[in-house]
């Protein structure tokens, strides 16, 4: 049985075809549609969409068969496309030199007619067939071919209108990413320079704190020494002194004294502490691609979440745990990684929260110890990159199963109503994966916890 010789243009075909993502796909009623009508005006019991593969021909719609692919070397629509203008009709197989010894003809389903319609796509390709087949020898009127040739135009039409409708969904995706990234960038924008005044702000009054505090410790010793020899000096002062004297615990104010002064400054070095934090989020006067060391913007990005989470309503103690390796220096934009390294560990403790707060009968036990694990390291994919990774993982709620393939789409949100906007994780992944050319990865477990892990390629390079 001589196969069908592969069309001069077939790496052009297949490429058409590969554009229209039907094969192996799930059966639709447009397309089962116009086989059904393929068969009521050829009047045969068997009917099928075609497409020709590399080495097969797999069928997206069929009536009469069960069949859902057979090899290409044995298909008789391997030669129907080697005219993309004409249909091909075979009245009698078994006298046909082409098809003769073909096992469908010799064997099941004992093919003895044939007729099909090439699928020509606009740009010329014939990328399967709209066929009927009969177990009897027999001819099609000129009328029935019009027929045939009508349907396999509706056919491409059903595949142009697939195609344009998944283009159109993903158009759509595209613009609502897009909208979400700019929603946020420019609400990180303008946090950024309402943080930067306010850290500036905020900046002068602890420095003025924290440049007097040692003045105030000196100047306190001095009058506490002063003191001390007007009482060796005066050891029975007069009464009104005497009075005061016992009313007083003159060696607990003197003790406790220092602690106060120590209280003020460990209270001033923490909002300092807060403030360059605030000040190293914002990043607005530093260029947008610069080499950095991830491993301080992590913690700074940990400290800011933490100050949020000790002053919220129902604040918790969290088990810290970093595991950190010795890091390159990275090339990006930090501005933007800090958003996502604050969106996900922000995150992170919503859902260790969501945890704590569960009923007793829950998973919410007095064993159980809300902890947060991040993870930095080097790592090198499948194509041989080489990527710097930042893991955030915790033991909180999980995200459900259905929730999780979702969790990266523009305005959705797995929290409850009113507590997330939908744009943290969708603007993570647009920095990550289209800015950085990185991954942002999910891995979660409702009930016991999530993992993000963030990929960022080593081989960005700094801009002129």
């Amino acid at each position: 049985m001589p196969a069908a010789p592969y069309p001069e243009n077939e790496a052009e075909r297949q490429k058409a075809l590969e554009q229209y993502n039907l094969l192996d796909t799930l059966p639709e009623q447009a397309f089962d549609d116009i086989t059904l009508l393929a068969a009521h005006v050829c009047q045969t019991p068997i009917a099928l969409v075609s497409l020709i593969d590399h080495d097969r021909q797999w069928f997206k719609s069929k009536v009469g068969i069960d069949a859902e692919e057979t090899p290409r070397a044995q298909a008789f629509c391997a030669h129907t496309i080697l005219e993309p203008a004409n249909v091909l009709v075979v009245p009698d197989a078994r006298v046909d030199p082409r098809f003769a010894d073909n096992p469908f003809v010799t064997g099941m389903p004992e093919i003895r007619f044939y007729a099909g319609a090439p699928l020509q796509t606009p740009g010329g390709q014939a990328v399967g067939t709209l066929c009927t087949v009969d177990t009897k020898p027999r001819g099609l009127t000129p009328e029935q071919i019009q027929g045939l040739q009508a349907l396999s135009r509706q056919v491409v039409a059903q595949m142009e209108l697939r195609r344009n409708v998944k283009q159109l969904s993903q158009t759509l995706e595209k613009l609502q990413r897009t909208q979400a990234s700019l929603i946020q960038t420019e609400k990180m924008s303008a946090l950024g320079r309402f943080v930067a005044g306010i850290a500036h702000e905020i900046n002068n009054p602890v420095s003025f704190i924290l440049g007097n505090l040692p003045h105030a410790q000196s100047y306190t010793e001095e009058l506490l020494e002063l003191l001390h020899l007007y009482q060796a000096a005066y050891p029975q002062p007069k009464s009104p002194v005497a009075v005061k004297l016992d009313d007083l615990d003159l060696d607990y104010i003197a003790e406790d004294f220092f602690k106060l002064l120590n209280s003020i400054k460990f209270g001033a070095i923490r909002i300092e502490k807060i403030v360059k934090s605030l000040r190293t989020f914002s990043n607005l006067h530093e260029a947008d691609i610069k080499s950095v060391q991830l491993r301080e913007h992590l913690d700074n990005a940990l400290d800011l979440s933490l100050s949020q989470l000790q002053d919220s309503l129902n604040p918790f103690k969290i088990e810290i745990i970093k595991h950190y390796q010795d890091l390159p220096p990275l090339v990006c934009n930090i501005a933007e990684l800090n958003q996502v390294l604050i969106s996900l560990i922000s995150n992170a403790m919503d859902a260790l929260q969501e945890r704590v707060e569960q009923t007793p009968d829950e998973s919410s036990s007095s064993d159980y110890q809300p902890t947060l694990t991040l993870t930095t390291d080097q790592a090198t994919d499948e194509t041989g990159r080489d990527f710097i990774t930042l893991t955030i993982e915790d033991n909180g709620i999980g995200i459900e199963l259905d929730k999780q393939d979702k969790i990266f789409d523009p305005f959705y949100s797995s929290k409850p109503v009113g507590k997330g906007t939908g744009l943290g994780l969708t603007s993570s992944y647009e920095i990550v994966v289209k800015q950085h050319q990185g991954k942002l990865l999910l891995n979660s477990t409702p009930g016991q916890g999530s993992r993000f892990s963030i990929w960022l390629p080593t081989d960005l390079p700094l801009p002129d």
